[in-house]
């Protein structure tokens, strides 16, 4: 039996764009819409030209996208204009692009309300955008804006707005739930009926996420009869986003309640790059991941429970829906309070460290985590400090700073100005570093930092270093309040790592957490040990 075919359409550059602090140079929607063609997305949607100088350039030239179909957003023409004559038309005939989405109202409140005309004026915008399009020779889409709210309150005319667009030649019709909040069985009651009238070839589904369920609306219209389903990388857009491309192209491609019924023009081969692609994005964003994305989330195959663990060990389908790697994601397995020796086992594995199963040291580096764990330190979100400290009580990692003082002064006169003073022993030598900042940290990282040249086995190693992100969590009240501190750090790899420090006082808790990533970066380039005498 064939296969239905099921189109994607991103609109990550136009529909995404609309996100709140979410501004895309041309360079950007280059680089993205580069990614999802490789991926296979069918329709990119590039923005909305002449409505703004980044699109317009953006659509200024011919973009080599493969098999992906780059695609100009628009609105239908004004009420007294002729389509040929509206100055938002232009734009999108003289796109250097094959096709054409136009939003317009299917909801008679809207027509009212928003726009201020007749429903019969508005069925005439339609009409008139949709056949001048097409005349044009490009592909015509229809966005049927509000349509399910329009559907609930006049059904009739909002069917009406659909074969208006359809009669004159449009390709698709998508069906959208502008204000998201409508209901997966609302939906595929509602897209049922329409398939009666339109053709399910020619209908898409566009999800917005404000009740949390623009995936799986888009989901039920697809087994209700819709073949496009529209979204955008991550769910970004406006409000609450759009339905999670991320997140239905593998749920279309790896489950057989999809995968046996569809076929996708997804690239099999590129379907693990999805988290590649969402990360991307986020990296260009200058924003920190959504570690709790389904598929493609630093956290949608972490395991932390000791029983979970041990279950995934032997068979990986105990805990997980679909194998990680086929959207290019990876099992992690957490260390906490509430780790058995599978959860220890299992990332001293991932260090490329061998031991024995029944090795006694495995109950000690447990035993430490939890009574450390009790006093304030946290290892789910700080890798790197678990890693050190394991590696420490198996003996792995020899000393490398020193740290013989330090002391923090914070005066004001005019400005607050924070003075650091760090002493470290190296190889038996002492060197004192100084150092001003804007805060107790800053000050200490300024005194390290400005002082690398003075560490001099150590110097190379650190020059490259940056510390991207402090955090500081208060443990509990009152005057002897537990300070939790966590400080993420990269390097000219690009790859993060993230240290904890805890402690009563907040600059200690600091100065904890800055010395561990100091450390972390000279074990992970195997510096040599400092030679002081035991």
């Amino acid at each position: 039996m064939s296969k239905e075919k099921i189109f994607i359409f991103d609109t990550t550059l136009r529909d995404g764009a609309q996100t709140e602090g979410v501004d895309f140079s041309v360079e950007d929607k280059n680089k993205i819409a580069k990614v999802l063609s490789e991926v296979g997305v069918d329709y990119i949607e590039g923005g909305w030209p002449g409505a703004n100088p980044i699109d317009t350039e953006f659509f200024s030239k011919p973009i080599s996208l493969g098999k992906s179909i780059f695609t100009a957003f628009g609105m239908t023409k004004k009420t007294g204009r002729s389509a040929e004559n509206d100055p938002s038309l232009s734009p999108l005939i003289n796109a250097s692009c094959p096709a054409v989405c136009v939003v317009g109202k299917a909801w008679d409140f809207h027509v009212k309300i928003a726009l201020g005309i007749n429903n019969k004026d508005n069925l005439e915008n339609i009409k008139d955008t949709a056949k001048h399009i097409v005349k044009n020779g490009k592909e015509f889409l229809f966005d049927a804006e509000h349509f399910f709210d329009g559907y609930k309150s006049n059904p009739n005319y909002a069917l009406d707005c659909l074969k208006h667009a359809f009669d004159q030649g449009a390709r698709w019709l998508v069906l959208c739930d502008t204000n998201g909040g409508t209901l997966p069985h609302e939906v595929g009651e509602i897209v049922s009926k329409v398939t009666k009238v339109i053709p399910g070839k020619n209908l898409g589904i566009h999800a917005h996420n404000d009740t949390e369920n623009a995936v799986a609306n888009s989901l039920t219209a697809i087994q209700a009869g819709v073949r496009q389903v529209q979204g955008t990388i991550n769910g970004l857009g406006e409000r609450c986003g759009n339905a999670n491309l991320m997140s239905v192209i593998p749920t279309l491609c790896l489950k057989k309640t999809f995968s046996d019924k569809y076929d996708l023009n997804i690239n099999k081969n590129k379907l693990s790059t999805l988290t590649e692609c969402s990360r991307l994005l986020d990296e260009i964003l200058n924003r920190k991941p959504n570690k709790n994305l389904p598929y493609v989330g630093a956290s949608a195959f972490s395991h932390k429970g000791g029983l979970h663990v041990s279950a995934v060990q032997k068979d990986p389908k105990t805990y997980e829906h679909v194998d990680p790697k086929l959207i290019g994601n990876h099992r992690n397995i957490i260390v906490s309070n509430q780790a058995g020796r599978s959860n220890i086992l299992s990332r001293l594995e991932n260090y490329g460290v061998k031991i024995d199963s029944k090795d006694h040291k495995i109950q000690k580096i447990l035993d430490e985590v939890k009574e450390r764990e009790f006093s304030g330190y946290s290892y789910d979100g700080a890798d790197a400090s678990f890693e050190l400290l394991a590696n420490r009580l198996l003996g792995k990692v020899p000393e490398y700073l020193k740290v013989e003082s330090y002391n923090v002064n914070v005066s004001k006169s005019d400005r607050i100005l924070t003075k650091a003073n760090v002493v470290f022993l190296i190889d038996k030598k002492k060197i004192e570093c100084n150092g001003e900042g804007n805060g107790p940290v800053n000050a200490l990282d300024n005194a390290i930092r400005s002082n690398f040249k003075k560490v001099e086995k150590y110097y190379n190693f650190f020059s490259d270093l940056k510390l991207l992100d402090y955090k500081v969590r208060i443990l509990n009240t009152g005057t002897e309040a537990t300070t939790r501190v966590l400080i993420e750090s990269t390097d000219k790899t690009g790859v993060s790592w993230f240290t904890v420090g805890v402690s009563p006082n907040i600059i200690e808790a600091s100065f904890k957490a800055l010395i561990d990533s100091l450390d972390y970066k000279l074990y992970k380039e195997k510096a040599p040990a400092n030679l002081n005498e035991k």
